[in-house]
């Protein structure tokens, strides 16, 4: 892949990445607080459960997006860029997926908490199932050959 390509790429690659880091940070940093909230006591043990995963997610998932920017950092002006294009795309892909995750499971606890846990399921799996079927199922059927391998 040439110079220029490879510039192009990474420059697409870290603008996606900015709108998703600023989410999941915050969405971090809100869950970090919510053990602090005075509700958090009347949460069932399964709920807490389901909490520390979301949480957890949480933080995988901005260890993920941000990823591709310490590999910059610590490679800059290595040569390295044909490398940080492809695994900075691993990493970024594995975040959308641990994000899709993450929100469902967010989505879920909230439910549970404030309905109960029939539509907390309802809620999360409809959330997971929307998120998949527009930021997989969408561009996958919308297609087209598979890019140039260079």
């Amino acid at each position: 892949m040439d110079a220029e390509r490879l510039t192009r790429n990474w420059d697409e690659l870290l603008q996606e990445l900015r709108v998703v880091q600023t989410g999941t940070q915050i969405l971090t940093g809100f869950l970090l607080t919510v053990p602090f909230a005075s509700r958090f006591e009347d949460l069932t043990d399964q709920q807490r459960l389901v909490y520390l995963a979301v949480l957890m997610g949480s933080v995988v998932t901005t260890t993920l997006v941000l990823a591709p920017v310490a590999f910059h950092r610590i490679l800059f002006r290595r040569r390295q860029r044909p490398w940080l294009v492809e695994a900075g795309n691993v990493f970024a892909r594995a975040g959308l997926g641990m994000l899709a995750l993450t929100s469902a499971g967010a989505v879920l606890l909230v439910f549970d908490v404030v309905v109960g846990r029939p539509w907390s399921y309802a809620a999360g799996s409809t959330t997971l199932g929307l998120v998949l079927a527009v930021w997989l199922a969408l561009p996958l059927v919308r297609g087209g050959p598979p890019p140039d391998r260079d």
